[in-house]
């Protein structure tokens, strides 16, 4: 609970700001207007009528003072209106482009003229207004903000930083592994979920909502719809203090709401190119990376039926390819290829692990190797002194897997035996599109809105997947999110007002699927049984490729951890808002059901890693077949169900002129 005391002449009362835009946003999300009417000896003016208008629509509503001249519009949706109030022997005061933002709670106190009605007193609002009844911590961004920044990806969840209390980096968003074998989830397919810590809270902590819809994807809880950040009208951040009415979320509450169709058409297109012509390349690359990016799209809304019914859509679609940089990798050099370690002579420091190996070197190579007998030592130029004279491996000494995945390796390019290239494009493809309808009735306000967004990327270095960093094994991520929200506000009798809403969320993702080499066999990689068949039994045969090999520097191979997630979210939501002289009373309830259906690919068909471990040397242990660790296993699906209910109430109370206290459960 809060209050909030704040000094107001009669002309800084009127001084709202000014939100000027063709689309305005109502049904379901919006804020609070209220005040007092008095007359010249500031006494109150009961029964007078104060009428808000909406620019766009011309949709009014209407209310009286009561005896204290106390007035209040209890749900305005989020637009800009111009407000009127009318008493017999008073002139008619109009305020104009009086701005209502999401989950706001404006005051407006207006101080009438003795004359005739028919005389007019008009105020232009103008400046930043400064709310003194909501008790609320957070900042609004106009659509007409959002459009003016040059956004790297048109996504809002970009802008989240600017707010005060808020950290951008997290470790969510740094390159890790999930638990459940996937990096986190981007929404249409590399934009920023917006997983930020707000005042200190954790990154799972923040309630993302679209159309008063939650839209928050289970398993990571960053955003699962991205709308087109063209068809945004305003976005706000709840940092703290809440209301009573937003639970559920310890950090902060994000609330974007999109525009709706006017009396008026209106419509835009749009393209935005961005490429790498006059661009200079990486100074670690021998080439030029490639950067193609264009982003087309278009907004159209009108009327239906003009003063009733209204439209809106809008698509947004993006290609996307992307040169990346491997950055400089040290591989195996050409004479370590040809079996030649004399230049890392100093490192095969390792001994014969045990009788068995023992005895199988023995057989590749034509003479007795001991237990524990060095695989080199400084000098060694027979096989008396040491396993590998020279610090040459012979090439009878090689697995037949290595032989065979010695292809996959990249040679170098760069000196020193590095390996760089910014030649592999990633790709990616994303379309998304929205419609809106709003309609005015004698049930209440009907809003409905729909959006689909889809995306296909491939990746060439899927390592937050535990695949390779080096090229020819890229990983391809799909998705599909999808949102459905139907409202209805209605109003009784001015002062009570009721708000049904429901939504359903449908985010379907798969994550690190291999692309590259898949179909490769394991019996052509050299997995092979005495007998011919294959060494290996793979878990997910239809993604079989070439095999997962971890070195110190570097993998090859198909990726190891993947994932495919399914999350349906359904909400159920009603308010009830009643104004009772200085008290605006409001009181709800909320259900949530949420299911996340997970099925993890972890190690499903087998990774080798190499660390040096038998002579101390990766690459020497990877030619004559000794990994470090190998692993293989699988993951059962995960189910989760999620049921959550919530009831609130809530009391805006003006005690005074100049103090509102706040408070609620």
């Amino acid at each position: 609970m809060g209050f909030h005391t704040r000094q107001m002449c009669p002309a800084a009362a009127v001084a709202l700001s000014i939100l000027l835009s063709c689309h305005p946003v109502w049904g379901g999300v919006g804020g609070r207007l209220s005040g007092r009417v008095s007359d010249p000896q500031d006494l109150p003016v009961s029964a007078a009528k104060v009428t808000a208008i909406n620019i766009a629509t011309n949709l009014r509503q209407i209310v009286t003072t009561d005896q204290n001249g106390l007035y209040s519009f209890p749900d305005l949706a989020v637009g800009t209106y111009d407000i009127e109030v009318e008493s017999t022997g008073f002139r008619t005061f109009r305020g104009t482009h009086v701005a209502v933002d999401a989950n706001s709670a404006l005051r407006l106190d207006v101080p009438l003229m003795l004359g005739a009605r028919s005389e007019q007193l008009t105020v232009t609002a103008a400046g930043e207004h400064v709310e003194t009844v909501d008790t609320q911590l957070g900042e609004v961004v106009s659509g007409t903000k959002i459009a003016a920044v040059p956004l790297n990806g048109r996504s809002f969840t970009d802008l989240l930083a600017l707010q005060p209390g808020v950290a951008p980096a997290t470790t969510i968003t740094g390159n890790s592994i999930q638990a459940a074998g996937a990096a986190i989830l981007s929404p249409s397919g590399d934009l920023n979920p917006g997983t930020i810590s707000i005042n200190g809270q954790r990154e799972y902590a923040n309630g993302f909502m679209v159309n008063d819809a939650d839209v928050v994807e289970r398993f990571t809880m960053g955003a699962a719809i991205i709308p087109n950040l063209d068809s945004i009208a305003e976005f706000r951040i709840l940092t703290g203090n809440f209301d009573a009415e937003y639970g559920n979320y310890s950090g902060g509450r994000i609330s974007v709401v999109t525009k709706s169709g006017s009396n008026q058409f209106h419509g835009m297109g749009f393209e935005f190119l961005r490429n790498t012509d006059l661009d200079a390349r990486n100074f670690y690359s021998p080439e030029r990376a490639v950067y193609q990016q264009n982003q087309f799209g278009g907004l159209f809304g009108g009327p239906v039926v003009k003063n009733r019914i209204f439209f809106f859509a809008d698509f947004q679609g993006t290609g996307q390819k992307q040169g990346v940089d491997t950055g400089l990798i040290q591989v195996p050099s050409l004479q370590e290829r040809a079996g030649d370690f004399s230049g890392l002579a100093s490192e095969l420091t390792g001994t014969v692990s045990g009788q068995y190996w023992a005895n199988q070197l023995s057989g590749k190579l034509g003479y007795a190797v001991s237990p524990g007998e060095n695989y080199y030592t400084p000098g060694c130029t027979n096989p008396t002194q040491c396993v590998f004279p020279n610090a040459v491996i012979p090439q009878q000494a090689w697995s037949t897997p290595a032989q065979d995945l010695l292809k996959y390796i990249p040679a170098p390019n760069l000196s020193n035996g590095y390996f760089a290239t910014s030649a592999v494009d990633q790709t990616l493809r994303d379309d998304k599109g929205a419609m809106r309808l709003d309609a005015s009735t004698r049930v209440g306000v009907l809003s409905a809105y729909y959006v689909a967004d889809d995306y296909t990327l491939n990746n060439p270095y899927p390592t937050l997947q535990g695949g390779a960093n080096v090229p020819g094994f890229s990983a391809l991520n799909l998705g599909r999110s999808q949102l459905a929200t139907l409202s209805d506000t209605q109003t009784f009798g001015g002062r009570t007002v009721n708000e049904f809403h429901f939504s359903y969320v449908r985010d379907n993702n798969q994550v690190g699927t291999p692309e590259g080499t898949v179909g490769t066999s394991l019996t052509s990689q050299g997995f092979t049984t005495p007998s011919g068949s294959p060494s290996i039994l793979p878990q997910r045969p239809n993604i079989v490729g070439v095999e997962n090999v971890i070195f110190s520097d570097f993998i090859i191979g198909s990726t190891i951890t993947g994932l495919k997630q399914v999350d349906n979210t359904y909400e159920w939501r009603d308010n009830f808002t009643r104004v009772m002289g200085a008290h605006t009373l409001k009181a709800g309830g909320e259900v949530l059901l949420s299911l996340v259906n997970a099925a993890a690919d972890v190690q499903s068909n087998g990774t080798f890693s190499f660390f040096g471990s038998e002579t101390g040397v990766d690459f020497a242990d990877f030619l004559i077949g000794v990994p470090s660790f190998y692993k293989q296993g699988d993951a059962q699906p995960f189910y989760m169900r999620n049921h959550y209910g919530a009831i609130f109430a809530e009391d805006s109370w003006r005690v005074r002129p100049r103090l509102t206290f706040n408070y609620g459960m």
